[in-house]
């Protein structure tokens, strides 16, 4: 009886916690549905670093210029020109949902009145001798966008924390633990002081690996914050105890497992005003890098430098306005999307609607169709977004392939989006079937686009129709078999492209580049097809390697590029554009040869904080 009763008793405990555990979970969505919402916030990183232009906080940590000097640029923060009614604005037409502001770098100095003891701030310490955070967020809640307010746990310049600078250290806290105590007391001060003075909605926290999180107290300072806001919002910098996932610079290869992410992203190289970095990004490179954060389920916190009067810089301006013009005109597309369809379904970038019943596709180029595989239902509409003229017919195979097609469509200077509604939610099927036509079938198509599109698509899977069939590596004395059907601008195409197609294998994998590719026999060149004409520099994602060279296949000629986001401390790869020039694309299909340095080496793991800026 005594063991019955005890195991009735242990099964009611488990279904209990269980019970709390789905309740847990379902008032964590909730919690967090406005944020998977969101998809844009803007970062503000705006400090003393501004009056010199020089790294935040980073730069004296580093001994690039002594504390002594790097603090006098108090004595030049101005906030002359500050018109946070105008920043506010100029973020809400962005598109941007919630805006996160640097209440205090890692070097201490506190944009508000902080009455907490031995606080650098603001107010009390610099030229503008005003609280500059508060007018800020007074106007973040009248414009009904959610606060964020960024907090760096460390301080190096305040004389209770342990290190200074990475070559000094104050005191070690075994040696000195009240010494340490003193330093927690003040960083829960202050954030007791910003939940209760500015009520955020999202606390964004830094610095936390300098100490572990028995050190910071991690879980008491959750607790405590939570008790100002039970739905507060914490990204994933407290030692892990957090909300979301913070990837870095670095946009995600591949999706990051967690729910909820978000990628924070300069424009130029500098979180903070930098006034010779001239290293930005275009807009169309900021508008495409949304694109694929949403496809990938997560949001972008895309970040300015205001200088040290409170302008904001006439290049990041721009960009804003440029997101504000794409943000408006997509809309439905953007806010409340969740992840798109997986790369072997559809070799672009993609969302869904929340309710699962609407598939949008970005297009970064102007083409005249565009493939899905693997579907169970077909759509019942499909339309380009903010273009009524434009026509958009669909054919649908019986394997659950569907071939979109574009008519008297009027582009997107940047990302086009299409959608597709379905009756029922999407769903695929776990084995895509695939017509293969023959190689001479697709000789004697008569649609040389739609030929080219098959072969890259074969290769790209790792079928080289090419293999005995007469093809030479430099495309001349081809001996392919001829009928009066034969596409000679097909056969034309394959013989100006033979390296991409002779012996190559098969293509990259998922989140490197939005399209087909295949790689050389000895897996040092990476050949792109490239369709259409594209709305900018292509891009490439996750590659290791040095390259020696880029050109266009089968006119010679080098093709421009850049990185951006490559870190020289760090091992982690930026992202390559590569410029093609539009009198140099090929009217079927453009072909890139990317020349590496060694066979390609892949990144493909997850990308966090920086935690080390040398």
């Amino acid at each position: 009886m005594k063991s019955k009763i005890t195991g009735t008793f242990l099964l009611g405990l488990i279904l209990s916690t269980s019970n709390l555990n789905a309740q847990d979970k379902t008032a964590d969505n909730k919690k967090m549905e406005w944020f998977q919402d969101a998809k844009l916030g803007i970062f503000i990183h705006w400090g003393i670093y501004s009056v010199d232009g020089i790294s935040e906080s980073w730069s004296f940590f580093n001994n690039y210029i002594n504390h002594e000097n790097y603090m006098k640029q108090l004595d030049g923060f101005s906030a002359s020109q500050y018109k946070p009614d105008e920043w506010v604005k100029l973020i809400k037409d962005s598109g941007a949902k919630y805006a996160v502001i640097t209440t205090k770098h890692h070097d201490g100095v506190s944009l508000w009145d902080s009455k907490a003891e031995k606080a650098t701030t603001i107010p009390k310490n610099s030229l503008a001798k005003k609280d500059v955070l508060a007018p800020f967020v007074s106007e973040l809640k009248k414009s009904g966008l959610k606060t964020g307010l960024y907090y760096s746990l460390l301080d190096w310049s305040h004389p209770y924390y342990d290190n200074n600078t990475r070559t000094k250290k104050r005191y070690e806290i075994k040696n000195d633990p009240k010494r340490w105590s003193n330093f927690v007391n003040y960083y829960q001060s202050q954030l007791n002081d910003l939940s209760s003075q500015f009520k955020p909605d999202l606390l964004w926290f830094d610095g936390d690996w300098e100490h572990s999180s028995e050190e910071w107290q991690a879980p008491k300072t959750l607790e405590n914050l939570r008790k100002y806001n039970s739905n507060i919002i914490i990204n994933s910098r407290l030692n892990t105890h957090g909300d979301y996932e913070t990837p870095e610079q670095g946009i995600p290869v591949i999706n990051p497992q967690s729910d909820y992410w978000e990628l924070c992203y300069t424009m130029n190289d500098a979180w903070g005003y930098q006034p010779f970095d001239k290293n930005y990004k275009t807009p169309n490179m900021i508008v495409r890098t949304l694109a694929d954060v949403i496809s990938m389920g997560g949001n972008l916190l895309l970040d300015i430098g205001p200088k040290a009067d409170g302008t904001i810089p006439a290049e990041q301006v721009e960009i804003l306005k440029n997101l504000a013009r794409w943000t408006s005109k997509y809309p439905d597309a953007i806010y409340g999307t969740r992840h798109g369809i997986p790369f072997e379904n559809y070799k672009g970038k993609s969302a869904m609607s929340k309710n699962g019943k609407k598939l949008f596709l970005y297009l970064e180029e102007a083409k005249d169709f565009t493939k899905i595989y693997g579907l169970t239902s077909m759509p019942k509409l499909a339309r380009i977004i903010g273009n009524d003229n434009g026509k958009v017919n669909f054919k649908a195979e019986n394997t659950g392939n569907l071939t979109v097609n574009f008519s008297n469509v009027k582009f997107d200077q940047d990302v086009t989006v299409v959608e597709l509604d379905f009756n029922d939610k999407i769903t695929f099927s776990n084995n895509i079937k695939r017509d293969k036509p023959s190689l001479n079938q697709i000789l004697e198509d008569k649609n040389s686009k739609s030929a080219t599109f098959e072969i890259a698509e074969q290769l790209h899977d790792g079928n080289n129709i090419f293999n005995n069939s007469g093809l030479t590596g430099d495309g001349l004395d081809m001996k392919f078999p001829k009928s009066s059907k034969t596409n000679t601008e097909t056969i034309n195409w394959i013989s100006k492209h033979a390296e991409a197609l002779f012996e190559t294998e098969k293509g990259l994998p998922n989140g490197h580049y939005s399209g087909n590719s295949v790689l050389s026999k000895d897996k040092q060149t990476i050949y792109l097809f490239v369709e259409g004409t594209p709305t900018g520099s292509i891009a490439l994602k996750g590659i290791k390697n040095s390259i020696a060279r880029i050109r266009i296949v089968g006119d010679g000629s080098l093709a421009n590029y850049r990185s951006y986001n490559k870190l020289y401390w760090s091992d982690k790869p930026g992202i390559v554009y590569i410029d093609i020039p539009k009198e140099r694309l090929d009217r079927n299909m453009t072909v890139i040869a990317v020349l590496l340095d060694k066979p390609i080496e892949l990144y493909r793991e997850k990308v966090g904080a920086v935690e080390n800026n040398l």
